[in-house]
């Protein structure tokens, strides 16, 4: 006789960085980290949370006119933001398609070695890198130096610090920054 299934259990498992798993049933669409039974909190992402969640609004703007996608996405969005991540840190970050599940409410889920402010900071460094990157293909540099002056006086822990004092999402009606 199999065994009575657990309601909210997918009977999936989603391996972890630190080697525990996660049903991602569990995982639902408020949820930013969790408590792992590894004792540490991962960070969750779903292609459902937009990039506003990392950086203001008028900035992922100005990344979605920049970057050019050639991917089934229209846009520049939080799958791009985790591709990157996934490529600087591909031990720390494990990723499940979900597309075909109508159960969970999101079609890509990530979830991270890191806990939620850690990724919050390095999604941000690496936001910069990249309008770094598009700058310099800018051949102004005015332009280069302008950003390379501004992010000397740029405090990333302090950015972040504030911008989730400040968008600190507290209902489904609050809106990023």
């Amino acid at each position: 006789m199999p065994e009575p299934r657990v309601p909210g259990s997918g009977g999936e498992e989603l391996a972890l960085p630190c080697g525990e798993s996660v049903d991602p049933q569990r995982l639902d669409l408020g949820m930013r980290s969790f408590e792992c039974s590894c004792g540490e909190t991962h960070a969750v992402v779903m292609d459902v949370h937009p990039p506003s969640r990392f950086v203001p609004e008028f900035l992922v703007e100005v990344l979605r006119e920049t970057i050019e996608t050639d991917d089934e996405f229209d846009e520049f969005g939080t799958a791009h933001v985790m591709g990157v991540m996934m490529e600087e840190f591909p031990e720390d970050v494990v990723t499940l398609d979900k597309s075909d599940d109508g159960n969970v409410g999101y079609g890509l889920l990530w979830v991270t070695d890191f806990d939620d402010r850690k990724l919050h900071e390095i999604v941000v460094e690496l936001l910069v890198e990249l309008m770094e990157h598009a700058i310099s293909h800018a051949d102004s540099n005015e332009a280069m130096t302008a950003f390379e002056e501004q992010m000397l006086e740029f405090d990333v822990a302090e950015f972040v610090e504030q911008y989730r004092d400040e968008r600190d999402l507290e209902t489904e009606h609050d809106r990023a920054i």
